[in-house]
Order: structure tokens, then sequence, then C-alpha cells
């Protein structure tokens, strides 16, 4: 049987608190029987011909200024120009999200804003103020989870 592969990417450096989460996002999807790649934007950017090959993909951000990391955003300008010469494997992926800030959190609208050319979200958008508790981090499990459940 061929396992779903599920992409995480996510942006984080510093405190590492977007890490913990796309970890526990990794969790749940591995316990709901999917294959994960994690995939910190803040050492390489992605290859999107790679994008391609994954089925779903679960994206994480810091909130910078109330709005997305720029390594994200070059993620979306890459898949932009990438969709406008071929778009087969690019579209209709669902996609979950998840936010951590500091005292903040109005990145969320641009997260979801532009995340949603991608494919249709699953779940709301997991929010983590500091450091991810143990509440969050089963909420990022449950999101993975979730994930894996909306692949047709």
């Amino acid at each position: 049987m061929v396992k779903n592969k599920i992409l995480i990417l996510y942006h984080s450096q510093q405190y590492g608190h977007l890490h913990t989460m796309a970890e526990a996002v990794a969790e749940g999807i591995q316990k709901a029987g999917a294959e994960a790649t994690l995939f910190n934007t803040n050492h390489s950017r992605f290859n999107i011909e790679a994008y391609r090959h994954y089925d779903a993909v679960a994206v994480g951000s810091p909130d910078y200024f109330s709005y997305i990391a720029g390594t994200l955003k070059t993620f979306l300008d890459d898949w932009f120009l990438a969709k406008s010469r071929e778009p087969e494997g690019l579209v209709n992926k669902p996609v979950a999200l998840f936010l951590s800030y500091d005292r903040g959190g109005r990145a969320r609208q641009s997260l979801e804003m532009l995340f949603s050319r991608l494919g249709k979200q699953v779940g709301s958008i997991v929010e983590c103020d500091g450091e991810p508790d143990s509440a969050v981090r089963a909420a990022c499990e449950d999101l993975g989870a979730k994930l894996v459940q909306a692949i047709p």
C-alpha cells in the first residue's frame, strides 16, 4: 500500500517554536498512516517541482510584523510561476495552517488568504503565543491527522 505523502513547510529560527509545532503536526500525520516530510525554509529554498509529488501540505509561519515569513512568500512566488507554466500537481491540495507569534497574531489573515490559493483549508489555524505547550502540541497533532483524512 502506498502511503500518502504530506509536506510540512515552515519557517523557524531563534527559539524554534514553529519547529516544535511542525514536529507535532508530523506526529499526527504519521499516526494517521501517512508519510510526513519536514522542510524548514529558514535553511534553504524549497524546490517547487518537488511539491508536485505531495498529496497535501501543512504550512507554518511566525508572525513577522503582521505578515508571514519572507521565505514562505518566496515559496508562493515560485509556486505561482510554476503553476502558470504547468498546473498539474500544484493545485487543489488540502492545506493545514499553523502560526506562532509573540504578543501579536495578526499574520493569520495573510496566512489564510495567501495559502488558500494552494487548495482547500483543513481545520482551523493552530495558533501559539510563545512557546508551544502540551495543548498546542496536541492541537497540531490533531491538525496533522485531519489533513490526512482530507486527502481524496
